[in-house]
């Protein structure tokens, strides 16, 4: 990362956690990158909310053909097993007391029990759009036509690509990012937890939430 940088590199995510939001406010040209392998366990097909018992990641499956050796823009979701049903069921429980859920949930809602998305990074392409919508942000988002090696980014841009990761230990260090406190629903008992998924500081905050993301951003 370079003080100056203009243009950020992402990778395709459900439903992203805060600190990615960030980087589309902070940056003034966003590419995702549609042309790696998929990636397992990460925030490509994961996100993770505040429950009562404590965070709790929600996975998208992939079909059997999606293995790590596949270009990401080809990975199809599965719909063997009711995870829609599921991710709705934990996100309402996670989220029905929180002060903005009942404003904002409608327009996710769709999202859940249509069946029409096909591959990955489409259903997260239009659930960030919805999400964008909601925070009323309006982003210069690119996707890549072919891969960018790390070794090979272009001056003045920044790669978050493997960074922004659920684990810890894949993390790596954001000298642009110092996550902003804001409520949370189960605060009291966990205290605050940073960095969850962008429904989490949506549906608590509402339309404070973009300046919490501006807060959350180190010039």
């Amino acid at each position: 990362m370079e003080p100056g940088n203009k243009r950020v590199l992402l990778s395709s995510a459900y439903l992203a956690p805060v600190q990615y939001f960030t980087k589309l406010i902070d940056y003034d040209e966003v590419w995702i990158e549609l042309s790696e392998h998929f990636l397992k366990q990460s925030y490509r097909n994961r996100c993770t909310i505040l429950t009562a018992n404590g965070p709790q990641s929600l996975s998208i499956p992939v079909t059997e053909g999606s293995n790590s050796k596949r270009m990401i823009r080809n990975v199809a979701i599965s719909y063997d097993h009711p995870w829609q049903k599921l991710h709705w069921k934990s996100i309402v429980s996670a989220y029905n007391n929180a002060p903005f859920f009942e404003y904002y949930a409608d327009s996710f809602l769709r999202f859940y029990h249509e069946k029409k998305w096909q591959f990955l990074t489409d259903f997260n392409r239009e659930i960030q759009s919805v999400v964008l919508e909601e925070l009323n942000l309006k982003c210069d988002i690119r996707v890549t036509e072919t891969f960018l090696p790390p070794n090979g980014i272009s001056a003045g841009t920044d790669d978050f690509r493997y960074s922004i990761h659920p684990k810890t230990n894949r993390q790596i260090g954001d000298d642009r990012f110092a996550p902003a406190v804001y409520m949370q629903v189960f605060q009291e008992k966990f205290g605050f937890t940073p960095n969850l998924s962008i429904l989490d500081l949506l549906f608590n905050e509402g339309p404070m939430a973009v300046d919490i993301l501006k807060s959350s951003i180190v010039k």
